[in-house]
């Protein structure tokens, strides 16, 4: 595969060019892997999309706020990509991936790029090559990248290490599906939304609103927040309302951090965590590659099944074998 040719063709902007791209860099094949390192080493690194990581609970309307939210920047002249990555069964393997069905408005919008992805086995509902496919996104010229994850857990902090902001979107009154995750997520958002503030339900947004506003206030103040940040705010992706006045927030917020320095502080900690995360990747892989390893593997695993052995002691035996 001529990868300087597909790096020339996305750096123009081609769509196709961009689509096989992502097929590229998502493939586990080997060949497919060096192609895509390759084609990653080509790309041309000086164009920085505003990454916006995007989660919230099921029934919440992140299709419907992404549409939206995505139509009012494209009718900015912003290009925009949406990274949606879709939960995969546990048991086939497979993801539905229809985001692009639940987006049909965006979908043909020719300043949009909407591309599903499989989590797999991912956490955090990122899947792993997200963020080698945001890079492919930013040479091809798109102004705003949106990931949006699979649901909302501890490890949804996974994709604060590859955004630049996370959005938390709520329904009005829903803030009680969040109790055995609150506090971290609320950690690590940046803007919380709460969606669906229109007719019947504007009162209970309001309230809403104001509730997790005051639980904001609480929270220890971040050092790579300005003041009043993070902060809460209502929306409503039928109507629009404050569709305008969060993309302000969110560009107010990236315009201080990079006048801080957090931008490029914040960047820099993303790369060093992908780095020691392929590494670990890159050694699991080669475990599972080896057959006298998978032999021990399985040889360890069914003494610990049998009650022959603690978890703890065969993996310290696994772990010495290897050494020696």
């Amino acid at each position: 595969m001529d990868t300087q040719a597909l790096a020339e063709q996305i750096a123009r902007g081609e769509r196709r060019a961009l689509a096989r791209a992502i097929t590229l860099v998502e493939s586990g094949r080997a060949d497919h892997r060096a192609a895509a390192t390759r084609l990653l080493e080509a790309l041309e690194t000086d164009r920085q999309a505003i990454r916006i990581g995007l989660s919230g609970t099921p029934g919440v309307g992140k299709s419907t706020f992404i549409e939206a939210f995505g139509s009012m920047l494209t009718g900015q002249g912003l290009k925009v990509a949406v990274l949606a990555v879709d939960p995969s069964s546990a048991r086939s393997g497979g993801s539905i991936l229809g985001d692009k069905t639940r987006m049909e408005k965006l979908s043909r919008d020719p300043n949009a790029f909407i591309r599903p992805s499989p989590a797999q086995s991912q956490l955090g509902g990122v899947a792993r090559r997200t963020r080698e496919v945001i890079r492919l996104c930013e040479a091809a010229g798109y102004d705003v990248v949106l990931i949006e994850t699979v649901g909302v857990g501890q490890s949804e902090t996974m994709v604060a290490e590859m955004a630049d902001l996370f959005v938390l979107l709520l329904a009005p009154a829903g803030g009680d599906e969040l109790q055995g995750v609150k506090r971290g997520i609320m950690e690590i958002a940046d803007l919380i939304l709460v969606n669906k503030a229109d007719g019947e339900l504007q009162a209970a947004a309001n309230r809403t609103c104001a509730d997790y506003a005051g639980a904001l206030r609480l929270l220890r103040k971040r050092p790579q927040d300005p003041e009043g940040f993070p902060k809460a705010l209502t929306v409503s992706a039928v109507t629009g309302a404050g569709l305008s006045g969060a993309w302000e927030e969110m560009q107010a917020l990236t315009e201080w951090r990079r006048e801080t320095d957090h931008w490029t502080a914040r960047r820099q900690a993303q790369a060093r965590h992908w780095f020691e995360e392929e590494v670990r990747q890159g050694l699991l892989a080669r475990l599972t590659a080896d057959p006298d390893a998978r032999a021990r593997m399985a040889e360890l695993g069914a003494a610990v099944a049998r009650g022959d052995t603690s978890p703890a002691m065969a993996a310290e035996e696994m772990l010495e074998s290897l050494r020696g």
